[in-house]
């Protein structure tokens, strides 16, 4: 009898302190913690996370890439376990999450909410194939891309001969079909490119500008009516082996934090916070462009023909059922 007691108080020892593991968690990112995405959006899922675990989960957090390596290499140090959590770019290491690219094509997205929720919502069907490595927390887009650039881009005309940072494939292909040569780099090198002359302007959403200091080397933005020239996939994700060694009531702490609201808020928040810097863009005299309605629909058709090639080019699965699916998707995601 006195055995078996000893047994029974050894085991409820040991579910006591499985129930009270703490774990440490580090996140790598690229953009300064003061930028809006850092600040506004995994600021409050790591407070939150903290808060829901009571303690026991504490998230550290590197921006800037203090942690060393690329923001290509993002994707690598969360896979290899050098660190636990990434906010990154799937665009940033091309081809190897080909499914995502369906969201960054050109004229897709009307609203970052609604389109965040469909890519979160498809994306659960790729965890085998493009996400077999990772934990996913979240998956969202930004608001509309911008031509931020040197001189006027008032017509398709004008793209002929800049060279302009491009943040994707598809932004790339859909550049070169305007006569622009398209140089892809992440948004943290825009401020030197830019400074040197490497580039004559940039893709970009007017949320990172202030980030990156766009307004500081080009006084020209050109926006696009109706659906977004562009937009990029923002992934937040998780080691896989970390995640799957936690203790069940710590994955429901994260799992709660993350998932499709999350990414549909993200997206939304994103979207919103295109105003701020647009606004000042403005009051600094800055030449704000829109596109008329039919300069747009000469960009949109070149962008179905960008869309019916990489359609066509994809050889792992249906790239036009793949389109369709995404586009049935946003629709029935409805607006944030």
């Amino acid at each position: 009898m006195l055995r078996r007691f000893l047994i029974a108080l050894a085991l409820i020892a040991s579910a006591g302190q499985a129930a009270a593991q703490e774990v440490t968690l580090r996140m790598h990112y690229f953009l300064p913690a003061d930028s809006f995405v850092p600040a506004s959006i995994l600021e409050p899922w790591a407070q939150k996370i903290e808060a829901d675990s009571k303690g026991r989960i504490k998230v550290e957090r590197y921006p800037s890439m203090t942690l060393g390596g690329t923001p290509a290499d993002l994707a690598d140090q969360v896979t290899d376990g050098v660190v636990d959590v990434v906010w990154t770019l799937p665009g940033y290491t091309p081809g190897r999450f080909p499914r995502t690219e369906v969201f960054e094509l050109p004229f897709m997205s009307r609203d970052a909410g609604a389109t965040s929720r469909a890519l979160w919502d498809m994306a659960q069907e790729w965890q085998d194939s493009d996400f077999r490595d990772l934990h996913l927390l979240g998956l969202w887009v930004h608001g509309p891309g911008v031509i931020h650039s040197a001189k006027p881009v008032e017509k398709m005309e004008d793209m002929a001969g800049l060279t302009i940072r491009a943040p994707s494939r598809a932004a790339s292909m859909l550049l070169e079909r305007v006569g622009a040569a398209p140089v892809g780099m992440p948004a943290p090198a825009v401020p030197e490119a830019l400074s040197k002359g490497v580039i004559d302007g940039a893709l970009l959403p007017w949320e990172v500008t202030s980030s990156v200091r766009v307004s500081d080397f080009v006084h020209n933005h050109t926006q696009f009516p109706g659906p977004a020239v562009y937009t990029a996939v923002l992934m937040l994700a998780m080691n896989k082996s970390v995640y799957d060694g936690l203790p069940d009531d710590l994955k429901k702490v994260i799992d709660d934090a993350s998932g499709r609201e999350f990414s549909g808020r993200a997206g939304h928040a994103q979207q919103l916070a295109d105003f701020p810097p647009r606004d000042a863009a403005i009051a600094a005299g800055d030449n704000i462009i829109t596109l008329s309605e039919d300069e747009a629909i000469r960009w949109q058709a070149l962008g179905g023909e960008v869309i019916a090639d990489w359609a066509a080019a994809q050889t792992a699965f249906d790239g036009q059922a793949l389109v369709d699916q995404a586009r049935e998707a946003i629709t029935a995601a409805g607006p944030q």
